[in-house]
């Protein structure tokens, strides 16, 4: 498409922190415009990383001749050695301390308002109820939470002291949760007693009663009422209530200034080829990243409403949450996006004046299925942007979006991920939209697409790399001393290069389009899940020898097809298929629940005996797999192509 479907106005344009930004550093640059700032901002990264911290306002201290050692180096550049600063001192800043800092509303209609000094004062209340337990800099504090303030709350507590927080949804399984929390020893669990969704009231305190029994480093489990005004955690051993831990008097506000690579959070990889990874991420680089993308990229300011629909088990919770270092009021939403009816978000959005509304791209095709039209129904005249992220967004839902939602609106198709807690391509508040594309790579951020070969592409997809270092590669990976593991994620591939794992293209504008995965990760509706989690829980069952989870690319989305080889004597019925989504749903999440199961005799397997997703994935689209020879039985494939069932 040559014609955009958004263009900025002039007054628009002037007003941004954007062009601030430009006019600030017009000397430096080549020129006056996005182009121009792109460029200085990879071939002067000491310049321009520096100055973001400036202009962001970022306390702490830094030595202006020390920005990165190392530049030619990934991994091994180092940032800001000798810098100084905390996190939490960063989202809790004295000049924002006047107004609303959260709001959190569910699909109840429930409303909680906190303002910055009352977070303020429960953060400074919990992080010395964590110093009496006797956690401390580098102990990690993890939450098996809702989207509620306490969690905002104990996350910010658990940075102001060093320590590092860890946060997985209430709506996983215990095995999941283990096979994350298990790894990192947490000292304290922070755990919700239930929560609500699509209608459904469900029990969590049986799973965070297992969680305390395997999780033998725990000093205290800290349980946070939602379903009960007060539960009664006397069943857990060192149990407490939050309401006992946040309501301190006057508790001194204290933050631990500690260097630049400090840990402030561990995420976690999907789990493909085994346990999931833990991504350690590092308090400055995830600040100044989040920093320059708030401020720049997203053109959030003081007294801006941020709503991103996400869960504590998903990396924009953690970047939604960054956005009060700007200034921003973030509204936290907890429950089903469409109950009880489609409107539910917009009225939500429409009441607290959210600026910006962050969504996935299948929420937004399902909003357009359901028939609900927002601009019918609400008045959203403080929206300005709607952020879409987790795959790629479709170009009819631009059209939907600008159609049914509000005409004049900024539709920022961003994506980045997990592995750098940030975005490698996203908004541009002085650029036009077209649709089905992002509008530019992020700033700072050396992004290029490769064909096999490792020459960069242009005109067709390819590997989606990164080529120079950026402040939020990952610390590293925990319980990975000699980095072995780091390196293999994303440096084999392209030496001295990011590999992503995305399939992507550079389009002549700058943006990019996104075409998925370009590895075995699954992506229904944005929401990577490894395959191996599926085959933990699958494969218990007494009635299946093997399986193999495949991602089905359809109606612009992706379902999860589940292929099982049965142990003889077993017949795939309808009673086996429910007992494996149950089975599923319970151990893992819903999401990992497969929308087609459809029985073989073979799984593909390579030379040294690995299942072959990719290899099945290519045949159920039609595609030819790259390489025959690599499989011990190719001819098991032939079983899955032509299924009419995936023709549904």
């Amino acid at each position: 498409m040559t014609e955009p479907i958004w263009r900025p106005s002039p007054e628009r344009v002037a007003r941004t922190n954007m062009r601030r930004f430009i006019a600030e550093h017009r000397a430096r640059l080549a020129g006056d415009d996005y182009d121009a700032l792109y460029d200085w901002s990879t071939s002067r990264p000491d310049e321009f990383w520096r100055a973001v911290w400036d202009f962001c306002g970022v306390r702490g201290t830094y030595d202006p001749e020390r920005i990165v050692d190392g530049y030619d180096r990934m991994p091994g550049a180092r940032w800001f050695e000798g810098a100084r600063l905390n996190f939490a001192e960063n989202l809790l800043r004295p000049e924002h301390r006047v107004g609303t800092a959260l709001v959190f509303t569910n699909e109840r209609g429930d409303r909680i308002e906190i303002s910055r000094a009352e977070l303020e004062r429960r953060v400074a209340s919990v992080a010395q109820a964590l110093r009496e337990l006797g956690v401390g800099r580098g102990d990690r504090v993890a939450g098996f939470i809702a989207n509620r303030p306490e969690a905002v709350i104990a996350a910010l507590a658990a940075a102001s002291i060093g320590a590092v927080w860890s946060s997985c949804s209430p709506d996983f399984g215990l095995d999941a949760v283990l096979d994350r929390f298990g790894q990192i020893a947490p000292k304290v669990l922070f755990a919700t007693d239930g929560y609500f969704y699509n209608g459904k009231t469900i029990d969590s305190l049986p799973v965070v009663t297992a969680l305390a029994e395997r999780l033998p480093t725990l000093a205290a489990v800290i349980v946070v009422p939602y379903l009960r005004e007060r539960p009664d955690p006397g069943a857990l051993p060192g149990a407490r209530c939050f309401a006992d831990v946040a309501g301190g008097e006057d508790e001194p506000l204290r933050f631990e200034r500690l260097p630049f690579d400090t840990p402030v959070y561990i995420l976690y990889s999907s789990g493909t080829t085994g346990a999931p990874k833990c991504i350690v991420h590092g308090a400055g680089g995830t600040l100044l990243q989040h920093q320059k993308e708030h401020v720049l990229h997203t053109d959030v300011k003081p007294g801006d409403v941020v709503f991103y629909f996400t869960t504590t088990g998903w990396m924009m919770w953690h970047w939604v949450v960054s956005t009060l270092a700007a200034g921003a009021t973030v509204v936290l939403y907890d429950g089903a996006p469409l109950h009880p009816d489609p409107g539910v978000l917009w009225r939500m959005a429409e009441r607290e004046r959210v600026r910006v509304f962050g969504t996935s791209a299948r929420y937004l095709a399902a909003l357009e299925k359901s028939g609900y039209r927002p601009r019918e129904h609400v008045q959203l005249d403080a929206l300005d942007s709607i952020l879409s992220t987790g795959s790629p967004l479709a170009p009819a839902s631009f059209d939907y979006v600008h159609a049914h939602v509000k005409g004049d609106v900024q539709v920022a198709s961003i994506s980045g991920g997990t592995d750098i807690i940030s975005c490698f391509a996203l908004g541009n508040p002085l650029a036009p939209v077209y649709r089905g594309e992002l509008q530019c790579r992020g700033l700072g951020m050396k992004v290029d697409v490769f064909d096999e070969n490792g020459r960069p592409l242009r005109g067709a997809p390819g590997e989606l790399v990164c080529k120079a270092p950026f402040p939020s590669m990952p610390v590293g990976f925990w319980n990975d001393p000699d980095g072995r593991k780091y390196h293999a994620a994303y440096f084999e591939r392209f030496p001295n290069v990011w590999w992503h794992g995305d399939y992507a293209e550079l389009t002549p504008r700058g943006g990019l389009i996104m075409h998925g995965r370009s590895d075995a990760v699954l992506n229904p509706g944005g929401v990577r899940i490894g395959t191996a989690e599926i085959y933990r829980v699958v494969e218990q069952l007494p009635e299946i020898a093997e399986s193999v989870a495949v991602g089905q690319r359809i109606d612009n989305d992706e379902r999860i097809v589940l292929f099982v080889r049965l142990q003889p004597g077993f017949v795939l019925d309808e009673a086996l298929v429910e007992r494996i989504r149950d089975a599923l749903r319970r151990k893992a999440s819903p999401r990992h629940v497969p929308a087609r199961i459809l029985a073989v005799t073979d799984v593909p397997k390579t030379l040294n005996g690995k299942v072959s997703e990719l290899a099945v994935r290519a045949v159920i689209h039609g595609r030819p797999v790259g390489n025959l020879d690599a499989l011990a039985n190719p001819e098991a494939l032939e079983q899955y192509r032509n299924r009419p069932e995936l023709a549904e």
